[in-house]
Formats: C-alpha cells, sequence, structure tokens
C-alpha cells in the first residue's frame, strides 16, 4: 500500500463523515422545527392571542367566528381537515392549473382530440384533486390519532397537579407539535376569549373529524353536566383509545395480504402494457387509432377500479 492508497482511503472516511454529519445536521434541524406547532410559530412574544387565534382560523378556510366555509361546504370541510393553510380561493386555482394542465397534455398527446380533452378537464380539475385532499386528510388523522392518548395523558398529569382543565388543555397546545398542538392551542384560545369548553371541544372536533375525538368531546361534556372525577375518566378514555389502536394496526396486518394483492393486480397490466410498449413499440400499432381500443381501455380501467373497491370493502373493517 502506497501513498496514494492512503490518501484514497483517508479521504473516502472524511468524505463519510462529512456526509454523516451533514445529514445528523438536517434531522436535528427537521425535527427541531417539527416541535414547534404552527400556533407558537405565528405567535410572536407580545402578539395579542385573539389576533393569532383570527390568523390560524382565516388561513384554514374557517370565518373569523370559527364557523366552517358556507360555500362548498363539502370542499371546505375537507379542506380545513387537511390542516390546508393556503385558503379555499387559492386551492380553487390550483384546481382550475392542474385540469388545464391535464387536459392540456391530453390534447397534446390524443391529436387535438376534443372529447377527450372535455374529460380530462374535470378529472384534473376536481376528481384528482379530492382524491389527494382525502389522503392528505386521512394522514393527518392518522398522526392526530398517535398523539391523542399521549395528549390525554399530559391533560391527567396536569390535572393531577392541581390545574383546572382549560390550563391542562393548553398545556397540550405548548408541550406538543403538529397537528394536536396548534388544534389544542386553537381550542384553548376560544375558551380564554368567551366560547364554554364543550363548544370549543366540538369546533375542534369539525377542524379534525378524527373519530376518537367525539369520545373525549363526550367524556368532558358529560363530566361538566354530572360532575365525576374527570382524572380517572380520561385515565380510562386513554386505555380505550390506545386498545383501539392496537385493533387497528392488528387489523392492518392481517389485511396486508389483501392490500398486497389490489397492488398487484392493478400495477400488472400497467407493467405489461409500459414493457410491451417498451420492447416492441409497433406491438399495439395497428389498433391503437381505432375508436374501439379507446372504449375498451376505458371498459378496463372501470373494471379495475370496480375490482379495487370491492378488495377494499374485503380488506376495510369498522369497529
Amino acid at each position: 500500500m502506497n501513498e496514494m492508497h492512503l490518501f484514497y482511503a483517508f479521504a473516502g472516511f472524511a468524505a463519510a463523515f462529512l456526509a454523516e454529519a451533514v445529514y445528523l445536521l438536517t434531522v436535528n434541524a427537521g425535527a427541531n422545527s417539527k416541535a414547534v406547532n404552527r400556533r407558537l410559530k405565528v405567535s410572536p412574544p407580545d402578539a395579542n392571542r385573539q389576533e393569532v387565534m383570527v390568523l390560524l382560523r382565516r388561513e384554514r378556510g374557517l370565518t373569523a367566528s370559527g364557523g366552517m366555509p358556507r360555500r362548498l361546504a363539502w370542499l371546505g370541510r375537507l379542506i380545513v381537515q387537511c390542516g390546508i393553510t393556503i385558503g379555499l380561493p387559492k386551492l380553487l386555482l390550483l384546481f382550475a392549473a392542474s385540469g388545464l394542465i391535464l387536459a392540456g397534455l391530453v390534447f397534446n398527446f390524443t391529436d387535438h382530440d376534443p372529447l377527450k380533452t372535455a374529460l380530462a378537464l374535470p378529472v384534473g380539475g376536481l376528481v384528482l384533486p379530492v382524491m389527494a385532499l382525502r389522503v392528505r386528510r386521512g394522514r393527518r388523522q392518522a398522526k392526530f390519532a398517535l398523539q391523542f392518548p399521549e395528549a390525554i395523558e399530559l391533560i391527567v398529569r396536569s390535572l393531577k397537579a392541581g390545574h383546572p382543565v382549560p390550563v391542562a388543555m393548553a398545556m397540550v397546545a405548548r408541550e406538543m407539535a403538529d397537528p394536536i398542538g396548534t388544534e389544542f392551542g386553537m381550542m384553548a384560545d376560544e375558551v380564554t376569549y368567551g366560547a364554554d369548553l364543550v363548544t370549543a371541544l366540538c369546533n375542534m372536533q369539525a377542524r379534525v373529524g378524527q373519530e376518537d375525538l367525539p369520545l373525549f368531546v363526550t367524556a368532558v361534556s358529560i363530566q361538566s353536566t354530572t360532575g365525576g372525577n374527570l382524572r380517572e375518566i380520561l385515565q380510562n378514555l386513554t386505555d380505550v383509545i390506545r386498545q383501539r389502536i392496537k385493533m387497528r394496526r392488528k387489523i392492518r396486518s392481517i389485511s396486508a395480504e389483501g392490500r398486497i394483492s389490489a397492488i398487484f393486480l392493478t400495477a400488472m397490466p400497467v407493467l405489461l402494457f409500459g414493457a410491451l410498449n417498451f420492447i416492441s413499440p409497433d406491438y399495439y400499432g395497428s389498433v391503437w387509432g381505432k375508436p374501439m381500443t379507446t372504449w375498451g381501455l376505458v371498459g378496463a380501467v372501470t373494471w379495475l377500479a370496480l375490482g379495487n373497491l370491492m378488495m377494499k370493502k374485503m380488506i376495510s373493517f369498522r369497529f
């Protein structure tokens, strides 16, 4: 081994150490930024909490009083539960841009076919964006569900320390990351500025839409009207929610075979079609331009979608 080999070896070690240092710095920076929820980011030390509450409502698409948007109520509720902060008007512009882009691509690749272009416009401008929003809402609700037991335990510990219920719930807003930190913070601000606790919790339930949250709202509502030991109620509720999470994961593991089968059966025709076009570009050349081919492809995609829907029903469980 001569000097050049040693030089290359040390240079490789230095590059590996440099890459690890950059990775650790970026990961730690990302973790620290995610630890601070949205409500704390937009709240300077001397900020008016009421102005911050109105700002958070406005950027989520809510009214200044915290109500759901009345125009396109179903879409407004979906946007609010997604946690998107760009508002309904800008999102509608993105919908329109998505539809125009897809219609332009179809118009360009189908020899200026007006029928296919007209069909692509609503698909790109409404169907695909709504599907993307539903996926985003599902991910946000799943993250909220994982944070929820920890948040309830934080409330229980705060109640044991002697704090009142609104203060105990406000601690979640200071200590936990999004999405649960900002949601509890907005709820605490509503209580601070005149709303009763049950109404603020119901507003949070409408903003989140997670299926475990009604249990918490009902427990606090019953305790506020009939009395009782809220700490024991919330502790038992935490155990119930953790068991529900465990059950969901067990069901997901049991139904993994069905999901993999659905993914394989959906991807196989597409992959085979792409492979045949790559290996033999003229394989479909004699039938590609005929109208019957288009309707055959539409029928195949429709049957594929129906098959996926049936398999989804087979592996989906509600409890």
